[in-house]
């Protein structure tokens, strides 16, 4: 796809990342993988990230990552994909040029690895990796890097395939500075953990959209939550949030990493055989998946 039809599937729906399916012994497990996106594309969602945050792109290898990328693409579709691309700048240009061959309709730069950065080195690095590819490339806010708004705005008068911003950082003034001075230039997506709690602050701050982690393994209700918020029907989405994602909240924070393991254990209950969350992250206890099964029960009731 060109880089400006990504744009538009971007900002035209609800999005989400696919987690990454290993086997027993920890390597990637591409037909349980495959299985479960395919399922996923049954669903409206106008585009998946494969191989990002909830995908463990962390724990990947750069040889790894496009082999995940492949896989999405066999099973997705006419779903467009989004390759998780990041560490440092090096890394990150073998790392798009890499999975741009593997078939990716576009990339999310991560943040960088540790160190923080000044305006000029974050700059350079989106740069480098967008004058390494021709499909289009959307930033992440989060973490060490954090972009002020002339360096986005100087990085969009440079770069025709810069497309998209997403934030993870939470600081909306700063953000709403960024929309309305930069415009419909970029699509703009909401990157918070768990983001449907932080959805319509982020819709009233100019964002097109944003991604949803339960889209993994509860999609109908991502979906009805997604479209209900459109609506502007605000007593279905406290519902919504009030039956589901405050008691989901509640069990993810009982431990860090439990934002991408908590969803992981959410696709195995499903049904699909994603395997366990790869070190650092460690897989919720026999006691937290059935407090998990309790919460999507009590979604089906």
């Amino acid at each position: 796809m060109d880089p400006q039809s990504v744009k538009s599937a971007l900002e035209s729906g609800l999005l989400s990342f696919p987690v990454t399916a290993f086997d027993e012994g920890g390597a990637f497990a591409p037909e349980p993988y495959k299985a479960h996106v395919e399922w996923l594309s049954g669903y409206p969602a106008s585009a998946l990230f494969a191989a990002g945050g909830t995908g463990e792109m962390f724990s990947l290898t750069p040889e790894e990552i496009p082999q995940v990328i492949r896989a999405a693409k066999e099973a997705s579709g006419d779903t467009p994909i989004i390759a998780g691309c990041g560490y440092g700048t090096e890394i990150a240009v073998g790392i798009a040029r890499e999975v741009e061959k593997a078939g990716a309709d576009g990339i999310l730069l991560l943040p960088h690895y540790l160190t923080e950065a000044p305006q000029e080195g974050l700059a350079a690095h989106v740069r480098a990796v967008c004058n390494s590819v021709g499909i289009g490339v959307t930033i992440y806010n989060r973490g060490v890097s954090q972009f002020e708004y002339e360096t986005v705005a100087g990085l969009c008068d440079e770069l025709p395939n810069l497309i998209g911003f997403k934030d993870g950082s939470g600081e909306v003034g700063r953000m709403r500075q960024i929309t309305a001075r930069i415009g419909d230039r970029l699509a703009y997506l909401g990157g918070l953990p768990t983001a449907e709690v932080f959805a319509e602050a982020y819709l009233a701050a100019g964002f097109s959209t944003y991604s949803s982690a339960v889209f993994n393994f509860v999609p109908r209700l991502a979906i009805e939550f997604y479209d209900r918020l459109q609506a502007g029907e605000r007593g279905r989405c406290e519902e919504i949030l009030n039956d589901f994602f405050y008691p989901f909240l509640k069990l993810r924070d009982r431990k860090a990493g439990y934002a991408v393991s908590a969803i992981k254990a959410g696709v195995r209950i499903q049904g699909f055989d994603a395997g366990a969350v790869r070190p650092p992250l460690t897989d919720l206890t026999d006691e937290e998946m059935g407090m998990l099964e309790d919460i999507i029960g009590a979604e089906k009731r």
